[in-house]
């Protein structure tokens, strides 16, 4: 298969696991601390589901271009987790900008506060989880594993 091919096939599957990790994570914090996901309720309800989904592209992106050489695989966990941080507090920012009639200074410590905030460490946390486990998948089909067959798949079954 294609290098670059297997790279985002990999990082795809990755990404969906990213996002049911980062889903599952809030809903649990959220619910044992009892906290809001945002708790500005000016912001509005769809700056957390924008921010998160900037953050799983961004992931998805960074796995797509570096897991075509898998062999480096601490500097795509740092970019990876990086990545996803920095898209997240990027996309609180513009978003707290937009639906508040506040400063540019008030929207930057909303979204840096956000990112710091355990909902925003999450974030990096899942998404450098999810780089481990996508390196070492593709470190396997670049060295020719096989995807996994099911039972009724083997030849040698009758």
């Amino acid at each position: 298969m294609d290098p670059r091919r297997n790279a985002w096939v990999v990082a795809g599957f990755a990404a969906a696991l990213d996002l049911a990790l980062i889903v599952c994570a809030y809903g649990f914090v959220s619910l044992l601390a009892d906290v809001e996901v945002v708790a500005d309720p000016e912001v509005g309800v769809l700056v957390a589901p924008v921010a998160v989904g900037a953050s799983v592209l961004a992931l998805l992106v960074t796995l797509g271009l570096r897991l075509v050489r898998p062999e480096r695989m601490a500097a795509t966990v740092v970019l990876s987790a990086f990545g996803s941080w920095f898209a997240l507090v990027l996309v609180a920012v513009v978003a707290h900008l937009l639906s508040s009639t506040g400063s540019v200074m008030q929207s930057v410590a909303f979204g840096v506060l956000f990112g710091l905030g355990w909902f925003g460490v999450l974030v990096p946390a899942a998404a450098a989880i999810v780089a481990v486990f996508a390196v070492l998948v593709a470190r396997g089909r670049q060295d020719g594993m096989e995807r996994p067959r099911w039972p009724w798949e083997h030849d040698d079954v009758e």
